[in-house]
């Protein structure tokens, strides 16, 4: 068996794949492992310590990727002009495992069906207790909260805690996080141990015990009768527009006397949803700094510039920088690579050393794109061709409220 290990080549990618340690695992399974030459050097591991590790490295990527059954990658591949990273080099049957995009991309998702790839998502883990040591999103999601507030800190020109000098007193920054799913909540949590007076909205009721249970106020408008604001797997999911304007109102009024914003809202396979409008933003003060996590998903903050950092006419700085949890690549690549390894244990007998699959496993349903050829994940089929629901909805939407209780927090 085989591991390849492929260097990112996408913009702004700084993260890798595989670590020494997750290398010594996979050896211990009875793989050969491969790294390309220079794959971990944005995340500060050089290709010495991979061939420490065991593994070998190779100049080139058709070297490394020759005869491999698994290639992990942290992004999926471009594709397109003379990047040397398209689907060229792969060996033909052979498991790509990274995160695809699936919603975002279907034409590469159609590649790898076209070229006998078979291809499986790390986005699409299953919200399951037993696919927590998995979960990507949660992962990178609770540095991408962390390094929000630590760049918003950096661009704010004040202090952050509470300060008693013989000049005076130096009042605490006001943070207002939008979106307590996995980064809202490292996010508040980080705020409150540089001293900020921390405020926090979500639409998803649940999160307000959370949110509280970190010192942070919650701010919510109550939703219609019956609506928990999330969907049976406990992210936040579109709400009404009578909510989205009670929601605008109560946000107007508060967003005000806020220093720093953080936008955090995803919704899974759609835009991200405006939270912060142009009047919002003319009535915060001149030196507040808003940094939109979503900017790569169009953001939710209207004037939001992906990938740039502006100040408005009054003098507020939106930060709408791409890959954050890039921006810490050391930390990400290490608990991305154990995600992926946890992963890869899945599709192997590690007594037995070969590769053992069981298509019937949860996990591996949820995660695979494409097989034999084909586009198979149900989420990508036409409705014509999607197979009828095993179970009922009610006893699955209970199933899936028994894993949220599991995993809380789970969301962008």
């Amino acid at each position: 068996m085989k591991i390849a290990i492929a260097k990112e080549r996408r913009p702004h990618e700084r993260r890798v794949a595989a670590t020494p340690d997750t290398i010594k695992r996979y050896l211990q399974w009875g793989f050969d492992v491969a790294v390309e030459s220079g794959a971990g050097e944005a995340a500060s591991i050089s290709d010495a310590a991979y061939r420490e590790a065991g593994a070998t490295v190779g100049a080139t990527r058709a070297e490394v990727f020759a005869g491999a059954d698994i290639v992990l990658k942290v992004q999926r591949p471009l594709m397109q002009g003379a990047s040397g990273d398209d689907l060229s080099d792969i060996p033909d049957g052979a498991y790509l495992i990274g995160l695809h995009n699936p919603y975002g991309d279907r034409a590469g998702v159609d590649a790898y069906a076209a070229h006998n790839i078979v291809a499986f998502s790390m986005e699409m883990v299953p919200r399951i207790s037993r696919a927590q040591s998995m979960d990507v999103l949660s992962s990178q999601s609770n540095l991408t909260g962390y390094k929000a507030v630590i760049d918003a800190a950096a661009n704010y020109g004040k202090a952050m805690p509470m300060l008693m000098t013989a000049a005076g007193r130096i009042n605490p920054a006001k943070v207002f996080v939008m979106g307590a799913g996995v980064a809202g909540l490292q996010a508040i949590a980080t705020a409150r141990r540089l001293g900020a007076i921390v405020s926090a909205t979500d639409v998803r009721a649940a999160s307000k015990q959370e949110v509280e249970s970190l010192g942070a106020s919650f701010i919510m408008v109550e939703a219609d009768e019956g609506d928990t604001g999330q969907t049976a797997g406990g992210y936040a999911k579109e709400m009404s527009d009578d909510y989205k304007r009670r929601q605008a109102e109560l946000i107007a009024d508060h967003i005000k006397g806020q220093d720093i914003v953080i936008t955090t809202a995803l919704i899974p396979g759609r835009p991200a949803p405006t939270l912060v409008n142009d009047d919002m933003i003319a009535s915060m003060k001149t030196g507040s700094v808003i940094v939109d996590i979503a900017a790569e998903q169009g953001g939710n903050v209207t004037q939001t510039k992906p990938g740039e950092i502006t100040v408005t006419a009054n003098g507020v700085k939106i930060m709408g920088e791409f890959n954050l949890p890039s921006r810490l690549a050391t930390d990400a690549s290490a608990l991305y690579s154990r995600n992926l390894m946890n992963f890869v244990e899945l599709l192997v007998d590690t007594e037995a050393k070969k590769l053992d699959i069981d298509w019937d496993d949860e996990i591996i349903k949820g995660t695979c794109l494409t097989r034999d050829g084909k586009v198979v994940h149900p989420a990508l089929l036409p409705e014509e061709e999607k197979a009828p629901e095993p179970v009922a909805a009610e006893a699955a939407a209970q199933d899936s409220g028994a894993s949220e209780t599991e995993t809380p927090g789970k969301g962008a």
